[in-house]
């Protein structure tokens, strides 16, 4: 029995130690939390139930210089359904109503809605997708729906937001419009305007501190957020809608009927340099033309015979040669170190002077010209075009802009054969929009000005930036030899290489350029890239254009006055007939009676400090809504571009937050 009386004794010893090590371990790691680890349990437990939420930034809008809106964010919704939620009753009761207004917004029939809801409750599907892609006003409809107006929890309506961009006015100039996307590692690509001036258009995003409360639900800690979000401002673009249509549609047809690989239009204004549109677009497999890449900015190539221009600057202003000048073509062809420089027509042109030899494009009369005259010292031709800095990057705001080529003498891949070539057009290499900004210089009286694509970024009616004009070279040669080379390029319409293209009610100045491309494939065929650069009026120039399109097919034609120059007519034919007449009024002291009582009304109306309306039609949309809410009034606006109607109108009293909606076309 004392045996047995010892031998539980141990053992209630031994729990009692077990207990005592036990509590001794527990103490101490109580301890260890407490004091060495316990910042960081703190911190954990502070992040699962306290966490920081991001609140976006509102981004930019991105208007084209007549104001019109070229990009935009806009809420997008879908709409799914907790079949579960709602109770028997509701659901029984409502599931028709619900099913018939579904039917009127979406379009299917009321049956088969009624039939898709009874099979997710049944089920017990608790995320039934509705409708993807709602814009605001239709989520707010749908939030009126039978069984949806009860409410989230009631009614079972599970609504997604995403924020997305939009361009109001299509696929016209969405590559240089520009976007910004990520993939799935987050990695961002930025294109266009958009990508260039993102640290204005993006906004920075705020904060605000959260607590986790039941049901997984979150609830902001304070009034105040973290950080507040700022928006991101709006860009102004140099853009002009109405040209860049004409300049879009006038590509798109040529590269249709001669079944294109790619091309691209830039139209630029001469003393601003201000780009009014640009179009780039390249064929899919399906046969369709879709702006993927900016052609204008990113391919570098070599230009052909547009390049002849910095022929007729160095010979003039170097005062190697005068225009009068007479040289033999030599039957259209000869060669340099076993290697020919031919003319497209056949036998050449005879003995012609140096200005007809341009205006008819002959290989053969410019690279004599400049042969002979640069041979013994070809740094002076070189030179000459670095100085007008055609062999640097135009340093535009996008990523990508094609490096320009312009071989050098100090480099060991100069041969016999550089200087002869570089003056056709060949072994250089040169983008659409650097070829345009050299025929621009020579039309904006020898000022060399950069391409701008952005006039300002504003909030609202501050400007935050503006962007003034940028010159490249002040002077790319002489007045003197200025005149002559305008002359020279109207005589290309009028009677040289593009006087297909010639019209008396319009003048235009400019050159053709067919150059053959990929010629080193060696696959036996012959590809062409077709192009015209020039500017109108040929007097007075207001626009400068180029026109580059690539690989047409052969059998329908690939020369430059043929393919690209029909495009160039067309703008300048569509901007000179269907701009509004600018004639100058002379007889302003007229005075028209009926005008002059309405007008004195309105002014008696203004002094007595009545609330009366502007008149805002004409307006561009964004001044419009400014002026309208400084004067009180909530703005309504249906469309984009310029005022076209208003509600309410000019001259009329109103209240204060009065609505007043303005129609924009």
């Amino acid at each position: 029995m004392a045996v047995e009386n010892k031998n539980i004794s141990y053992r209630i010893y031994l729990v009692a130690f077990a207990i005592f090590v036990m509590a001794i371990f527990v103490a101490v790691k109580l301890t260890n939390i407490q004091w060495v680890e316990g910042e960081y349990y703190r911190k954990l437990a502070k992040e699962r139930t306290v966490k920081n939420f991001v609140i976006p930034a509102n981004k930019g809008n991105v208007y084209s210089a007549d104001g019109s809106l070229l990009a935009t964010s806009i809420p997008n919704y879908t709409i799914r359904f907790d079949a579960v939620a709602p109770k028997a009753e509701n659901f029984d009761k409502n599931i028709k109503g619900l099913a018939d207004s579904l039917s009127v917004m979406l379009g299917k029939p009321s049956g088969y809605y009624q039939r898709e809801l009874k099979t997710a409750r049944n089920h017990k599907n608790r995320y039934y997708l509705i409708a993807r892609k709602l814009s605001y006003t239709q989520y707010m409809r749908m939030k009126t729906f039978p069984l949806f107006n009860l409410g989230a929890n009631k009614g079972g309506m599970i609504t997604e937001q995403k924020t997305v961009r939009e361009h109001p006015i299509g696929k016209i100039a969405e590559r240089t419009i520009g976007y910004e996307r990520f993939d799935e590692n987050g990695k961002g690509t930025r294109v266009g305007i958009e990508g260039a001036f993102g640290e204005y258009i993006n906004g920075k995003d705020g904060k605000r501190l959260m607590q986790k409360i039941a049901k997984n639900q979150w609830k902001p800690i304070s009034d105040n957020n973290e950080i507040e979000p700022r928006d991101g401002y709006d860009i102004i673009s140099t853009i002009d809608v109405y040209i860049q249509d004409i300049a879009h549609h006038a590509l798109l047809k040529q590269l249709e009927y001669y079944q294109a690989d790619h091309g691209c239009v830039v139209v630029m204004e001469t003393k601003t340099g201000e780009v009014k549109a640009i179009s780039n677009l390249g064929r899919a497999e399906s046969g369709s033309y879709y702006e993927t890449i900016n052609y204008a900015v990113a391919e570098s190539h070599e230009p052909g015979s547009t390049f002849k221009l910095v022929d007729l600057i160095a010979l003039l202003d170097d005062e190697k040669v005068d225009t009068s000048k007479v040289y033999d073509s030599k039957g259209g062809d000869i060669t340099y170190r076993n290697r020919h420089v031919r003319d497209s027509h056949k036998g050449g042109y005879g003995k012609i002077s140096l200005a007809r030899g341009f205006e008819v494009s002959s290989n053969t009369i410019l690279v004599q010209a400049i042969y002979e005259n640069y041979k013994d010292n070809p740094e002076q031709f070189v030179n000459r075009l670095n100085t007008m800095g055609l062999n640097k990057p135009l340093g535009l705001p996008f990523k990508g802009e094609g490096i320009p080529r312009i071989p050098q003498p100090s480099e060991k891949s100069w041969s016999a054969i550089s200087l002869p070539w570089m003056a056709f057009g060949y072994g250089v290499s040169m983008t659409p929009l650097q070829t345009l900004t050299l025929y621009n210089a020579v039309a904006n009286n020898g000022e060399m000005v950069k391409p701008k694509f952005v006039r300002e970024i504003k909030e609202w009616n501050k400007t935050i930036k503006k962007f003034d004009k940028e010159v490249i070279n002040p002077k790319i040669c002489s007045d003197e030899a200025l005149a002559k080379i305008k002359a020279i390029l109207g005589n290309v319409v009028k009677k040289g290489t593009g006087s297909k293209l010639y019209s008396k009610d319009f003048s235009m100045a400019g050159k053709t350029g067919t150059a053959q491309v990929d010629y080193h494939k060696g696959d036996g065929k012959m590809y062409y890239a077709s192009s015209f650069v020039g500017f109108f009026p040929a007097d007075e120039p207001k626009y400068s254009c180029v026109v580059v399109v690539h690989k047409p097919n052969v059998a329908a034609g690939y020369y430059g006055a043929d393919v690209a120059g029909p495009v160039f007519k067309r703008i300048a034919q569509k901007i000179f007939t269907d701009v509004p007449s600018t004639n100058e009024i002379k007889t302003l002291n007229v005075k028209i009676k009926h005008q002059e009582k309405n007008y004195a009304e309105y002014y008696n109306k203004v002094q007595k400090k009545e609330s009366v309306v502007p008149n805002v039609k004409g307006m561009s949309g964004m001044d419009a809504i400014a002026l309208l809410e400084n004067f009180g009034m909530k703005v309504k606006v249906v469309g984009v571009g310029k005022v076209k109607q208003q509600s309410i109108q000019p001259g009329q009293r109103f209240n204060r937050n009065q609505i007043i909606t303005i129609e924009l076309s």
